[in-house]
């Protein structure tokens, strides 16, 4: 009836973050072509990790308030793709996962993250199909 997931192999390999800037150029892009006005392109980072066993193509980490209180910064948020998921998906496909994961950034900027759940106004699958819409009008 259901299969089951394979798990896969764990390995003792450390993951290796690298900054991505042709990732970043693409991000920049996208929220400068989309008007994703909301978004400050300088406080969105991005890398590339190696050697993870996820499952997912990326992910984007917020820097909460606490920390930015703390060492008196502005919100921040670093997009991580995954290198063995993200490198081998077409150019399109990549820039809808970059989109997806941009999607998670709030209209306020502040360091928090949008989950999948979030209902009412400002949908985040609404809000993301819009923004999918907009790539695929290019």
């Amino acid at each position: 009836m259901f299969q089951r997931r394979r798990s896969r192999a764990k390995t003792n390999k450390k993951v290796d973050w690298v900054n991505a800037r042709d990732i970043k150029k693409r991000v920049d892009y996208l929220v400068e072509t989309l008007g994703l006005d909301w978004i400050t392109p300088e406080h969105v980072h991005c890398v590339r990790s190696e050697n993870s066993s996820a499952r997912a193509y990326a992910r984007i980490w917020g820097m909460g308030r606490v920390w930015q209180e703390s060492l008196g910064l502005p919100p921040k948020y670093c997009i991580e793709v995954l290198s063995e998921n993200f490198d081998h998906l077409p150019i399109d496909r990549q820039d809808e996962v970059l989109l997806h994961e941009l999607a998670h950034i709030p209209k306020t900027f502040t360091g928090a993250l949008l989950p999948h759940t979030h209902k009412g106004k400002g949908n985040f699958h609404d809000k993301l199909k819009t923004m999918i819409a907009a790539y695929k009008r290019l």
